[in-house]
């Protein structure tokens, strides 16, 4: 019988009580989350995300709801992917914007472009009425290997994007950009920069988080082929 090292540290999980689904109209969801936060590094974060775990700030973990299992992690195979007619326009569209890999720290110009963009994108939402603080929880909290990506044009901040660092690819965790110009793509702009980052890092996956089929907050991440979806503990070909 083996045992288990003393001195070894150990994960554990344990499910939440309901609350309202963020998104899907009159829905219920439950989380389970990984525990203590202390043991979450890069490494260990890594086999949650394949298990189809995600974080916000701290906290790492996915969803267990009672009645669904509506929310399936993807992840696109940045090697064989092909850019579509309006994926190509997008490159092309913001092929000048500057790029800059920060660290975690806070910034007032990414807090006002972070306000602007929940004021017009999530109205009414919870994290419209972000202050600093919670800001600085969500974006800037990180146990893992995570950085901001600022995107600029002509010194004119117009996106961020926090990206983590996985030991089989990235981890998009959260893009926020310039909510009110017409004509431009900065989200599917923000996916293929770093579609296109992992590539040159070598790493074979760009996780995008959870696709939902009936939120159409979500249908875009399937225009991003050949993505993989997690089934039943499986990544198939979605």
């Amino acid at each position: 019988m083996s045992q288990r090292d003393p001195n070894e540290a150990v994960v554990h999980f344990y499910a939440t009580g309901v609350y309202p689904c963020s998104y899907v109209d009159g829905r219920t969801a439950r989380s389970q989350v990984a525990i203590p936060v202390e043991l979450i590094n890069a490494t260990v974060y890594s086999q949650l995300v394949r298990l189809g775990f995600r974080r916000s700030g701290h906290y790492t973990y996915r969803p267990v709801c009672d009645a669904c299992d509506a929310c399936k992690p993807v992840r696109l195979c940045v090697a064989a992917f092909k850019a579509d007619r309006s994926q190509r326009r997008a490159l092309r569209r913001h092929a000048d914007l500057e790029v800059n890999i920060l660290p975690l720290t806070f910034r007032d110009e990414h807090f006002q472009l972070y306000r602007r963009y929940q004021a017009s994108r999530h109205a009414g939402g919870g994290m419209s009425e972000d202050g600093s603080q919670q800001y600085s929880e969500f974006i800037l909290k990180s146990r893992v290997e995570s950085v901001l990506v600022e995107f600029s044009c002509q010194g004119v901040l117009k996106m961020v994007s926090l990206v983590d660092k996985l030991d089989d690819g990235l981890s998009a965790a959260y893009t926020f950009f310039e909510p009110d110009e017409a004509g431009t793509s900065y989200g599917c702009y923000s996916i293929l920069w770093q579609r296109e980052w992992a590539l040159r890092l070598g790493l074979p996956y760009l996780y995008l988080g959870y696709w939902i089929e009936d939120c159409r907050k979500m249908e875009y991440k399937s225009r991003y082929q050949p993505l993989e979806r997690l089934d039943n503990g499986v990544w198939r070909t979605f």
